[in-house]
């Protein structure tokens, strides 16, 4: 039942980040436009900087999810 969840939360979470990607290429764009390349190239590193804690918070519940998984297989053999 748990994992049901979780796996529709990510799900939720796949669907809605096309969206959230289209934003940043058009902060992109209107930051390049505006002719100060140092602040167009800070915000596209910021934007990354951000995307990386999604992977990590993911990969983290992941290893728990999957250690919890073997450690209950293993109480049970």
């Amino acid at each position: 039942m748990r994992i049901n969840r979780l796996l529709f939360v990510l799900l939720l979470i796949l669907i809605a980040s096309p969206s959230a990607l289209g934003q940043c290429a058009m902060c992109r764009t209107s930051l390049e436009s505006s002719g100060n390349v140092v602040k167009a190239e800070a915000v596209n590193d910021g934007i990354v900087y951000l995307m990386v804690f999604p992977y990590i918070l993911v990969a983290v519940v992941g290893y728990v999810v999957y250690s919890m998984f073997r450690r209950k297989k293993v109480k049970t053999t």
